[in-house]
This record gives structure tokens, C-alpha cells and sequence, in this order.
């Protein structure tokens, strides 16, 4: 009998140890580290359909290259994320709160999939479960295939059966493989199943969705190794609580990884947001002091988000600063800069700012627009709902130029807007008379605000 192999690991990090530990030297954390076994029974794993010869170097100029075709969903939005479609042996892993709608997005993707034979392996919900959400989604077809199993030896011997086009895993911290001895979901047996699917996906050219806990923290649960090991790292965000929500790449070897997607949940699953600018600007009947629409870039997708801000006299002393979906550190810079540059005592007033819809902006063309509101509370003034900003600001208070502003003008003028501040120094760039808005450029804060309160 062979002696049997145990490793600590830390179940925030995933580091190994050979030994138990009480302060994690990776990740800091305390009373983290557990031991798993780590004996391996003596079977052969899955190693593809075919022989695979043992590879070789090959000079780079010699290695023939075609482009694959992708595989094009019915989702634009779920398409535009990835990069253009679904990658032929790719792993995509999709992360986000409980109730979020991640089963849901993936159980539509493999019934509109007609064209496609596909295997949806569900180690969570019983076959009955899985089928009552696809009669509430309402989409027929004979090409998609329930699984409920949660061994990986099983599950691939049904693969070598069916041999489909497309495998979704609901989800990967549910499954176990008989070569490890922990438990399902411990920070080895995430590994090892990962791994599995990911040999499998590269030699098979078949590509595998993955569905992922996270973490109170809201990192997806298991080791760091696992989002190193995959294709693409999809986060699906929101508040269960409300309609929308986001799915947004934080890793895409094959797209750009600053694409994002919005979408509805209504009774009958997720229905696609084709025009996000008309969801991110509420809808009011009165103009309202501290509130001004930016024009801002996601990726290649422009937007037009609103941004509110409330300006009011500090009651305890100490001024509050808090924004949602904006940067404390760069709202903090913006006051210095209203105060030193603008003549605006904000030293002495509480200021909270929020960015509608439920958007991180990171964009710094929002600069002018958090200005403008900020100001606009602070005077008690509103501004136009016609006119929106797109611009830099600076440290001396000069109004800095933004890149691709001739696609956010555009999209300003798609959603009826009349006016778009921007920065004179993309002038050189700019040709305003091919637009029917009206582009108005400043250089410094002041001569915003002399047009805004004037």
C-alpha cells in the first residue's frame, strides 16, 4: 500500500505548504491553511480522442495558421464581450453573486444554440429543475442535453459518447475527481477538474463554459490558478434585487478585456439591453439641480451615463466624502480642484456622488461631467437635460482632451442631445460641422461654469 500524501493549502489564495502554517505568507490572511490529501489512485486520465505524438520544436516562420471561425450565439451582447463569438476550444469561467442569473444566461445560450450540439452538466439541480427553468425561458430544442453528474470520470465517458459541439459545467466547484482525495470544492479538487476540462477543451477543439462561486470578497472561490488557467474571465455583476444587470470581461485572450454587456431579467430569463444610454439616464419629468450626463466609452461601446451629485453643509464637523460607481481618491482631487481653481468652498459641505445604473466608470472623460454636477448642487442651479460633457480635467483646472471623441459625439446625438462640452485640444482632430449637435469647446473650468450659470 502506498504511504498517502497530504498538503496544506490556503483556502484564500490557494499557496501550498508542506506543513501547517497560521499566517498565510501569500496572501497575509490568518487560520486559512488546511490540510488535503494529495494521493493519486493509479488510472489513466483523459488524454483526448486520438494518440497524441509528443511534440517538437518548430521554427515560428514554418507553422501554418488559419483563422478559425467563431461560433456566433444568438446573444450580440454576449458576443461582443467575448471578442466576436465563441472560440473553439476556449474555457470561458463566468463568476458572480448567488441569484445573479448565471445559470440562467448559460442555460439560454445552449437552448438558442440550435445549430449545436450541446451538453449542459449541472451538479446543483436535478434534471426536473433544469427543466422547469427552460419551460419558464420558453426556447424548444432537440440539440441540447441535461446532465446531472459530478464526477469528471463519468462525465467525460458521456462526452466520448455524445461528442458535443459546446460544454457548459454548473458548476466547477461542484465536481470531484477520483484522482484526488479531498473533498469537492477544496482548493485541489478545483484544480484538478479545471485542469481535466482544460486538456480536454485544447485537444478536442471544444469549447467549455464554466460557472464559478465567488467569495464573500467577491473573488471567485478556489485558487488564484484557476483564472491564470482559462481563456476568459467573465464577472456577472448587479443587485439581484433590480432588472439589470452587467457582464463584463476581466480577462479575455482573445477580445478585448474592457468589453461589457447589459442586460434585463424579466419573468421569462434575460432579454438583451441593445441600447444601454436610454437604461443609464433615468427618466424625469423636471430638471434637477446636480445631475449631468457624460459621454463615456466601455471598450468599443460609448455611453451616455448620468452622474448625480448632492452638495450640502457638513452637520458634524468633519466633511463626508462618498461616491458609488466613481473613485473616492479622484473625486477628492476634483473638489481641490473646484475649491483652488473655480472659487467653490467646498471644505465646509458634505458630497455625494453617483453614477446611475449601477457602472464602475473609470473613464476619465467623466472628469467634466462630475464637475459640472458638483457645481450645479453646490449652486443649486440645473443644468440643461440637453446637454451633456466629454472631457479630461486637470490639476490647474484646464479642460484636458479625451481619445475617440467623434464617437461619443456621435452617440450624443443618436440619444437627442443638443450640446457636448468637450476640450478645444481636440480640435486638431475634430471637424464639428459634420455633426447636428452643437460642439462647444472650452479650455479651462471657468468658462464652463460662466456658460452654465450665467
Amino acid at each position: 500500500m502506498s504511504k498517502i500524501k497530504t498538503s496544506y493549502f490556503c483556502q484564500s489564495c490557494g499557496a501550498q505548504s508542506p506543513k501547517w502554517i497560521g499566517r498565510c505568507p501569500a496572501c497575509g490572511q490568518w487560520n486559512t491553511y488546511v490540510e488535503e490529501v494529495l494521493q493519486r489512485e493509479d488510472k489513466k486520465k483523459y488524454s483526448g480522442t486520438s494518440q497524441k505524438i509528443s511534440p517538437k520544436p518548430t521554427p515560428i516562420h514554418e507553422i501554418s495558421y488559419t483563422q478559425e471561425n467563431r461560433i456566433q450565439t444568438c446573444d450580440g451582447e454576449l458576443n461582443r464581450v467575448l471578442g466576436g463569438g465563441i472560440v473553439p476550444g476556449s474555457v470561458i469561467l463566468i463568476g458572480g453573486e448567488p441569484g445573479i442569473g448565471k445559470s440562467t444566461l448559460l442555460l439560454q445560450l445552449a437552448l438558442n444554440l440550435v445549430s449545436h450540439k450541446v451538453l449542459y452538466v449541472s451538479g446543483e439541480e436535478s434534471e426536473q429543475q433544469v427543466k422547469m427553468r427552460a419551460e419558464r425561458i420558453g426556447i424548444k430544442s432537440d440539440n441540447c442535453y441535461i446532465l446531472t453528474e459530478t464526477s469528471t470520470q463519468n462525465i467525460f465517458k458521456q462526452i466520448e459518447i455524445l461528442e458535443p459541439d459546446l460544454l457548459i459545467v454548473d458548476s466547477i466547484q461542484t465536481l470531484h475527481s477520483s484522482f484526488i482525495e479531498s473533498a469537492a470544492g477544496s482548493i485541489s479538487q478545483v484544480r484538478e477538474c479545471t485542469a481535466e476540462l482544460l486538456r480536454y477543451a485544447k485537444e478536442s477543439a471544444t469549447p467549455v463554459f464554466l460557472i464559478g462561486h465567488i467569495t464573500k470578497e467577491g473573488m471567485i472561490a478556489g485558487p488564484k490558478v484557476l483564472e491564470h488557467m482559462v481563456d476568459t474571465v467573465l464577472q456577472f455583476e448587479g443587485d439581484r434585487h433590480l432588472a439589470y444587470r452587467i457582464l463584463r470581461a476581466t480577462k479575455n485572450r482573445f477580445g478585448s478585456a474592457s468589453e461589457l454587456g447589459i442586460y434585463e431579467m424579466q419573468s421569462n430569463g434575460l432579454r438583451e439591453v441593445s441600447n444601454p444610454s436610454e437604461v443609464l439616464i433615468s427618466q424625469r419629468d423636471d430638471d434637477l439641480s446636480g445631475i449631468a450626463i457624460s459621454a463615456t466609452l466601455e471598450g468599443n461601446r460609448p455611453l451616455l451615463v448620468e452622474i448625480q451629485s448632492l452638495v450640502s453643509i457638513a452637520t458634524y464637523g468633519t466633511p463626508q466624502r462618498s461616491c458609488t460607481g466613481f473613485d473616492t481618491k479622484r473625486l477628492n482631487m476634483l473638489l481641490a480642484v473646484l475649491e483652488k481653481r473655480a472659487g467653490f468652498r467646498m471644505g465646509t459641505q458634505d458630497v455625494f456622488l453617483n453614477i446611475t445604473g449601477g457602472l464602475y466608470v473609470e473613464d476619465p472623460a467623466v472628469d467634466l461631467a462630475v464637475c459640472a454636477s458638483i457645481a450645479s448642487s453646490f449652486e443649486d442651479k440645473c443644468i440643461s437635460g440637453n446637454w451633456c460633457f466629454a472631457a479630461e480635467v486637470g490639476l490647474g483646472g484646464e479642460v484636458r482632451a479625451v481619445n475617440r471623441v467623434e464617437q461619443r459625439i456621435t452617440e450624443a446625438e443618436k440619444m437627442g442631445f443638443k450640446k457636448i462640452f468637450i476640450s478645444r485640444y481636440n480640435k486638431k482632430e475634430l471637424f464639428p460641422e459634420r455633426f447636428n449637435i452643437e460642439v462647444r469647446m472650452i479650455s479651462r473650468l471657468d468658462e464652463l461654469f460662466a456658460e452654465l450659470f450665467s
